[in-house]
């Protein structure tokens, strides 16, 4: 029996957006990424602000606008910070310990847990309170308060998915994957540095 195939644009939307981020990221892969690190990193913190709207209404408190400034910092840390970051990192670690090392599984995400992740979170420390336009004692202060804290949330959270990721994704996909997550988690750390 004959299997017809279809053409392309008679595909569904959903097939066709994959089909074009797949030529993208064959063309222009760091772009791609950065891109994609940047939009989902921006929903990540408007996702934030949703939430903590939902909480202050239940309790009846004044409830905020949506900070589009907040959102666009985040869409800038994600285009600039950690789409090119985390490409260069996983196409790093692929050379450096490769899946011919026995090891490899544990080393990968030993790499990753305590080298890649306290660094990746402190330079989110830093690059926010650039780009909110705070001084260093206003650094130190958040350092002091919260980077503990999240860094301990961070292993919590995302070892068993950078396990996955580094193990098991695709390299050329592992940034979308851990964008997918960090949607997330971008949450979770906007909520945490108030």
């Amino acid at each position: 029996m004959p299997v017809e195939s279809l053409p392309v644009r008679n595909a569904p939307l959903h097939f066709r957006v994959l089909q074009q981020y797949l030529i993208l990221l064959k063309k222009y892969p760091i772009l791609t990424k950065s891109v994609t690190s940047g939009i989902l990193s921006a929903l990540g913190n408007l996702l934030s602000q949703i939430l903590e709207a939902r909480k202050k209404a239940k309790s009846e408190a004044q409830v905020n606008e949506i900070d589009v400034a907040g959102a666009t910092r985040y869409a800038v840390y994600g285009l600039f910070i950690t789409g090119p970051v985390s490409h260069f990192f996983y196409q790093l670690m692929e050379a450096w310990i490769p899946t011919t090392d026995s090891l490899c599984v544990v080393k990968r995400l030993l790499l990753d847990r305590f080298i890649f992740a306290p660094g990746f979170l402190l330079i989110f420390y830093f690059v926010m309170n650039i780009l909110e336009a705070k001084g260093w004692e206003d650094f130190e202060k958040k350092m002091r308060r919260s980077y503990w804290t999240a860094l301990k949330m961070n292993w919590k959270v995302w070892t068993p998915f950078q396990f996955i990721n580094i193990n098991f994704v695709p390299v050329q996909f592992r940034v979308l994957f851990a964008n997918v997550i960090a949607l997330f988690w971008y949450a979770y750390l906007a909520s945490v540095r108030k």
